[in-house]
């Protein structure tokens, strides 16, 4: 059964916020997650990643629960948008206990997206803690918005070919486990139906075109952002599978993923529903983020991208 509101704030608990400059064509979103902060891990498999505070994630490390998740434009500059959701969760009373004073917990990443408007325009902050104050439990603006505001994909034929990638959500229930993604398309490579393999987005083109197709612009510069959330109980170890498999459904929807791509993913759990087997909650992360992408793709196409 799918749920009513199928985008990340599905999950009850989460709120979303989003700064964005269309002009400039870049952005950010926030991720709060409820006071208490949410489980939380990671996996970052991409080569060229930004990202902040992703150590903390790894199973082996002794903080488990975060208190925001920020996504940005603007490549390296975008993770200074992470310290005005610290400011914000601060104000308000939230973060990690220590002897002198409460520390949020607000890992961060970005993707390139300097050559698609201005460079010199960049997530900071000031635009971070923008993000936050908007930040509601209401339904997720998707397309290109926030983070997802400059995101392109299909640039593995050059990046003359590129489209707008953007942000997209999703979001199904089964067994009372809601399971949620929102998810930035930054890929080198282009968007496929995978039930079909036709392309959505982007050109596949053929082997030899892949082949001779990857420019230095390939290098370092595509990135796709996922964080699914759900209110299933986990284990820091069991949301790290999860993130896992984050990855086998983005390399269902996008084609090809390569060497080139920084991706990162986050899984979230506010334990706040009944607990259900990693197993199916594998196939269900899958799912939603299949679908995030491609429900992505078509804010942008409704909005005129």
């Amino acid at each position: 059964m799918t749920v009513q509101n199928r985008t990340l704030t599905a999950v009850e608990g989460l709120k979303v916020g989003h700064w964005s400059d269309p002009e400039a064509k870049t952005g950010c979103t926030v991720v709060l997650c409820p006071p208490e902060g949410c489980l939380a891990s990671g996996v970052i498999m991409g080569s060229a990643p930004g990202s902040r505070e992703s150590a903390l994630l790894d199973p082996a490390k002794t903080v488990e629960r975060i208190h925001g998740l920020v996504f940005s434009g603007g490549s390296a500059y975008g993770l200074a948008s992470a310290g005005g959701v610290m400011r914000w969760l601060e104000e308000h009373g939230i973060g990690f206990p220590t002897p002198f004073g409460l520390v949020p917990i607000v890992p961060a990443s970005v993707i390139y997206d300097l050559g698609v408007g201005r460079a010199d325009v960049r997530p900071g902050e000031q635009e971070g803690y923008r993000a936050a104050c908007e930040a509601t439990y209401g339904v997720v603006e998707t397309g290109a918005v926030g983070a997802g505001t400059g995101a392109t994909i299909g640039k593995h034929l050059g990046v003359e070919r590129a489209v707008a990638g953007g942000l997209g959500c999703a979001a199904l229930e089964f067994q009372g486990v809601t399971v949620a993604a929102l998810v930035v398309c930054n890929a080198l490579g282009c968007v496929v139906d995978p039930n079909t393999g036709r392309e959505v987005a982007g050109r596949l083109g053929t082997l030899q075109d892949l082949v001779t197709g990857f420019g230095d612009q390939s290098m370092g510069t595509n990135t796709t952002l996922i964080v699914v959330a759900t209110d299933a109980p986990l284990a820091k170890a069991g949301a790290n599978l999860l993130a896992q498999h984050a990855y086998y459904g983005l390399a269902r929807v996008t084609r090809p993923t390569t060497v080139f791509d920084g991706d990162s993913a986050f899984v979230l759990s506010t334990a706040r529903g009944p607990a259900l087997p990693l197993a199916a909650l594998s196939v269900a992360v899958q799912e939603v983020v299949v679908e995030a992408v491609l429900q992505g793709i078509r804010a942008v196409r409704r909005s005129g991208g």
